[in-house]
């Protein structure tokens, strides 16, 4: 069966207190969904949202195995939503547990979402993919589960994170405590701009000066907050906001630019727009590191009423929410950077590429993915609490499920190519001023796990090594030699280091002198023992057409030249001019396949703290054109996988959980390749 992200992730089994059977003939799946049973010690209701009720919890999971919780505390959660007939509820158990499996929090606490504002029942989930695509650091898990409550069904609920500071949810540095003289109290924080005013003025909360925007401190506690860890979040606090207001804001030093992490400000104001969350600024977390004058924005978090579905604000398919949202105090501070030309060309720069990257089709496809895997678990959930009944603030009521599932994916269509014109509309007038250099960006992205071929386009001859010189001449391919074969790591400056499998050693320019581009040519390149910080040791591939390259040094600025063309072992390949003749000379030309993975011993034994994976093995059906893993347990293999071509080209991206298709691939040689645990492992097969 094809599964995801928030399909397969395994519920965790590993408190002392789990009790495992296989068969248990009272806890049953009701639909293709795993289901939670809950059941409080005196059959008591959770009526609050401050008092803990203690209960026993059976989880059954896809294969219906049961696991069983001896003891655990539920009560109520949220604001609006714990209001409304289907409630939301917090779990917190009395150790921690990996409830989501490997890769995501280890934790007593959880939160189980009704959803019950989104007749999709997905915004929330499909948000968090959004940011997971976008590029934030933390965005919060979904499990989908059916849930009998007091033995009594109650519908289908969401189980995910609870937003606290901890590995897996948002990991920043934990603070000490009891502080002491020497702790370093610069971070982490984690604050939210609240509109709900949940906290204590003066203790675990303030108002900023400019633009009275509730701030709430939701870490360090309130119980645990020394007045000097107060004083020192809200005074960063204060600052940012009096820079965001000075007369002096725009600039680069003196503004509030120093006080933000760009990349993370950026998608999470994208995310706020792309989903049209009218409460995106009404209720908005932002984090601070240890040692870092920076704010980082995120997570993303309680977006049910997005996407279209607050009939406060009608249509706002075609809207910006930096205009209409909820939250004026924190609006404020998003269009006074909006008259900073800085931030307007960051955002336009970074929403064009996700578009470009496939946006749209991406939010389509997880619609429709989780729409068909809730099918079932939706039709039973709204016979019992009705699916064309007002529940909140539902802009439009429709008759069945997928007539709410094609709202929002019509939504989400329109609204993302709406911003690329609201976006573009907000540019200053001005040219952008000339930006610093940046490190260059290699053509090639080159997979250090796979070895490759250099083989000339004129010659079809491949860099090979004399053994007695150490000089790189051209040879005809022996698929045999290691000595034909290269390894290809990026550094930090853009260039590329370029290491032979046969003797460890670099590819090296040796010229002598003062070279440019058009003088001192024809030393013979070599190699010699490698030092990525030799700048005659680090290359770049200058791409041309069909994926052709110049391999140029960054020391000599020449390119690496057949010499005569000539297709005879042994001729030599000599560092040469580097000029216009690069795009059409094939002496000059070369193509870079990938021929071997790096060897990895699958048996390694892991020394983390995760418990080990099942056996599990990797599969490609030619008749489905389709790889796939296949193990016992299927759910516990949350990595992701990528597949090369022979290019080194990056052609397919996947979960281990999933299925995917390589049809419209051309037959070849692919390598396929993910990291396990702390390790990296590959595999070649041929389609």
């Amino acid at each position: 069966m094809k599964s995801n992200r928030f399909t397969t992730l395994l519920l965790g089994c590993l408190a002392v207190l789990a009790i495992h059977a296989q068969v248990d003939e009272t806890h049953v799946r009701l639909t293709n969904l795993p289901h939670v049973y809950i059941n409080t010690f005196t059959g008591s209701s959770i009526t609050s949202k401050v008092n803990y009720v203690y209960a026993r919890m059976w989880y059954v999971d896809e294969r219906d195995s049961v696991a069983f919780y001896d003891s655990l505390e539920i009560r109520g959660r949220g604001n609006s939503t714990w209001n409304l007939a289907k409630k939301p509820y917090k779990l917190k158990f009395h150790e921690k547990e990996k409830l989501l499996g490997k890769g995501y929090a280890n934790t007593k606490k959880w939160t189980l979402m009704a959803n019950h504002a989104d007749k999709t029942l997905i915004r929330n989930a499909i948000t968090s993919l959004l940011g997971e695509r976008l590029g934030l650091k933390f965005n919060p898990a979904a499990k989908f589960v059916d849930l009998t409550l007091n033995d009594k069904y109650v519908g289908n609920y969401q189980i995910s994170d609870h937003v606290d500071v901890r590995p897996h949810r948002v990991n920043v540095a934990e603070q000490d405590y009891p502080l002491l003289e020497e702790s370093n109290i610069t971070g982490g924080y984690l604050l939210e701009a609240d509109g709900f005013y949940d906290f204590t003025n003066g203790v675990s909360g303030f108002y900023t000066p400019n633009s009275n925007v509730p701030i709430r401190i939701h870490y360090p506690d309130e119980d645990e907050i020394a007045s000097t860890q107060y004083k020192y979040i809200r005074n960063s606090v204060y600052d940012f906001e009096n820079r965001l207001f000075a007369d002096s804001f725009k600039d680069a030093t003196e503004g509030y630019r120093p006080r933000v992490d760009s990349v993370s400000l950026a998608y999470w104001y994208i995310a706020t727009e792309v989903s049209g969350n009218v409460d995106g600024f009404f209720s908005a977390y932002f984090y601070k590191e240890r040692d870092d004058d920076r704010f980082f924005w995120g997570p993303l978090w309680d977006y049910d009423i997005a996407y279209g579905n607050d009939d406060r604000k009608g249509d706002t398919s075609r809207q910006m929410m930096k205009d209409v949202a909820h939250g004026a105090a924190m609006r404020t501070w998003v269009n006074r950077m909006w008259e900073d030309p800085w931030f307007a060309r960051l955002i336009n720069r970074r929403y064009q590429k996700a578009v470009d990257d496939g946006l749209a089709d991406y939010m389509i496809e997880k619609i429709d993915s989780l729409a068909n895997l809730l099918q079932r678990s939706q039709a039973k959930n709204y016979e019992l609490w009705g699916i064309n009944r007002k529940t909140l603030r539902e802009r439009v009521l429709y008759s069945s499920y997928d007539q709410y599932v094609s709202d929002l994916r019509s939504y989400v269509n329109t609204h993302i190519a709406y911003l690329q014109t609201a976006f573009a509309n907000l540019l200053p007038d001005e040219p952008e001023p000339p930006q610093p250099p940046q490190p260059k960006v290699p053509d090639f992205e080159a997979d250090t796990l796979l070895y490759y071929t250099i083989t000339n386009v004129g010659s079809g001859t491949v860099f090979d090594i004399n053994a007695e010189t150490d000089q790189i001449c051209g040879n005809h391919r022996d698929e045999e030699a290691e000595s034909q074969q290269w390894r290809i790591f990026p550094l930090s400056n853009g260039y590329l280091h370029i290491v032979n499998r046969a003797t460890g050693m670099a590819l090296c320019d040796p010229t002598e002198g003062e070279p440019t581009a058009t003088t001192l040519i024809g030393t013979q390149l070599s190699v010699a023992a490698s030092d990525s910080l030799d700048t005659r040791q680090q290359w770049d591939l200058v791409a041309q057409s069909d994926e052709q390259f110049n391999v140029i040094n960054r020391f000599s600025d020449h390119e690496a030249n057949l010499s005569g063309g000539s297709s005879n072992n042994g001729t030599r390949i000599i560092s040469y001019t580097n000029d216009e003749r690069n795009t059409s000379s094939k002496n000059r030309l070369w193509r870079l396949t990938a021929v071997d993975s790096v060897e990895v011993d699958t048996h390694d034994e892991y020394d983390g703290i995760e418990a080990p994976l099942p056996d599990y093995a990797l599969a490609y059906d030619p008749a489905g054109e389709r790889l796939h893993f296949g193990s016992d347990d299927l759910s516990q293999l949350g990595f992701v996988v990528r597949v090369y071509d022979q290019s080194g080209r990056n052609v397919r991206t996947f979960r281990a959980t999933e299925e995917c298709s390589m049809s419209g691939l051309p037959r070849g040689l692919y390598i396929v390749s993910w990291t396990e645990q702390g390790k990296r492992r590959s595999v070649k097969f041929m389609k």
